[in-house]
């Protein structure tokens, strides 16, 4: 199987500058263009594109305007800016990095010039994205480990706060995991735990969908920008999806086969007073309240912050 190619947006005001730069680059990434300051925030809101080569004179925001409104979102400020520019003055070089642009460098384009500093960039992308999976994946499952979501829930819970956007929470765990192992054995316990693992990356497939393992047999799914009904569609189809598995669990007193129970709760931030941990406290007691309902079951609720 072939790699997947890096994605680079290109954002330039001029048709032939967005030609040069396909032409150059595109048998070995995948182009995105844009022609203005906000359409090229919003394709890489959407898109995430892994690197990002910015005019600074552009028709509505200027560049800087449009790296520091990228930089200032928590869902974009990762993704590298390389400035690409007719400016000549140091201060203007100084400024694009002192926004956190990558690179910088100017018009005219020579061409391999360009190449290699965006093959550069690309390279330590992935160099990041290999030691980071390192600290933020669960060794035996291979999604994201309980310190990765906290990390991604705070910022999601301050991306919610300041854009009054809607976050929601699922809370899973395998019913009766413990009896499961006792007969099956560890090993084969490990097992489910992987198919469970996979099985919800599936379910709750969205670009900014984060599935972590919480812990043991428990598991999370954060959702930005997901309604509560959203949420419980997602949250019914993965409990779905894990009994369709339809793995032998003899002592499940009620399913005979490996299954679920879901908490979910959903909140819009409305200020400074938002309670991120008492959000998630709120999807535990769903979830514990779907283990009282019978498990495999989803319980959700609406989480109301105080005022």
């Amino acid at each position: 199987m072939s790699e997947k190619k890096a994605t680079i947006l290109v954002v330039d005001d001029e048709t032939i500058n967005l030609q040069i730069i396909n032409n150059a680059l595109a048998n070995e990434y995948e182009i995105l263009a844009a022609k203005s300051g906000e359409q090229a925030v919003r394709i890489a809101t959407q898109s995430l594109p892994d690197l990002i080569l910015l005019d600074i004179v552009l028709p509505d925001l200027s560049g800087h305007d449009v790296c520091r409104v990228l930089k200032e979102n928590e869902i974009t400020s990762h993704i590298p800016i390389i400035f690409v520019t007719a400016q000549s003055k140091p201060e203007d070089e100084l400024k694009g990095l002192e926004l956190g642009a990558a690179d910088y460098f100017r018009k005219p384009f020579i061409l391999p010039l360009l190449r290699v500093r965006v093959r550069n960039q690309i390279d330590l992308i992935h160099k990041t994205r290999a030691l980071e999976e390192m600290v933020w994946l669960d060794g035996l499952t291979g999604i994201s480990n309980r310190r990765h979501f906290d990390q991604r829930y705070q910022d999601a819970c301050k991306y919610a706060q300041r854009n009054c956007r809607s976050i929601c929470v699922l809370l899973l765990d395998i019913d009766f995991f413990k009896q499961y192992n006792d007969v099956y054995g560890h090993a084969k316990g490990d097992i489910v735990l992987k198919q469970v693992a996979q099985e919800l990356e599936l379910g709750a497939a969205r670009p900014l969908d984060l599935v972590a393992r919480y812990g043991g047999e428990e598991f999370v799914i954060l959702l930005t920008d997901a309604t509560a009904r959203e949420g419980a569609l997602v949250a019914e189809k993965v409990r779905e999806r894990i009994e369709n598995l339809a793995i032998p669990h003899s002592q499940s007193p009620t399913h005979k086969v490996v299954t679920i129970s879901v908490g979910v709760t959903t909140s819009t931030p409305n200020g400074a007073n938002f309670d991120a941990d008492a959000l998630l406290e709120t999807a535990d007691k769903c979830l514990y309240q779907a283990k009282d309902a019978g498990r495999n079951t989803v319980v959700s609720t609406d989480f109301r912050p105080q005022a």
